[in-house]
């Protein structure tokens, strides 16, 4: 072949590594890789590089350290998804809201958590937070029923069956009509 010679600047056709010719056998090519190892490549794998072309390692020095300048942080964008995800989540599980529930009667529980639906509810309304989601569990619906009609009573409300792929059917979102 003979097409590269000892001192050649000579670049890997399929990856990204370039280096110096230390040695040509034959077709096989030993090469000093720009990080200091010796590789051993076909002759065909190889493309000379021409001496105007080659980056000294003072330039990639200067390009390295453009590219680790800090950038101007950009606001994160939101996502059409992310828009439409409750900003509030309220678990409505008695484990997270009591430390135990031992000897409480299931009258006493659904009080609870209905005390802390509304709580919450309220709460999100006077910070203009626009969704909430209540998780209650699948269960019996008992919760899911009470915390309906809680709802109900607020004119300012619409609720849905909360994003069934996160929630599954155990949760309901609350959505708060924001007077301007």
């Amino acid at each position: 072949m003979g097409k590269f010679s000892i001192g050649d600047k000579a670049e890997v056709l399929d990856e990204a590594i370039s280096g110096i010719i230390q040695k040509v056998d034959g077709d096989c090519v030993t090469l000093m890789t720009d990080d200091g190892f010796p590789m051993s490549y076909s002759a065909n794998d190889l493309v000379r590089i021409e001496g105007d072309i080659s980056v000294t390692n003072f330039e990639v020095a200067q390009v390295k350290k453009e590219k680790e300048l800090p950038k101007k942080r950009k606001a994160p964008a939101v996502k059409p998804k992310e828009r439409n995800t409750p900003k509030m989540e309220v678990d409505l599980h008695i484990h997270q809201l009591v430390k135990s529930s031992k000897g409480m009667s299931n009258y006493d529980i659904l009080n609870i958590q209905l005390e802390t639906a509304k709580r919450q509810l309220d709460f999100a309304i006077s910070k203009r937070i626009q969704k909430v989601v209540f998780i209650h569990g699948v269960g019996e619906g008992i919760l899911k029923e009470e915390l309906h009609y809680l709802f109900k009573r607020y004119d300012n409300v619409k609720f849905y069956d909360a994003d069934y792929q996160k929630y599954g059917l155990g949760a309901t979102e609350v959505y708060i009509y924001q007077n301007s």
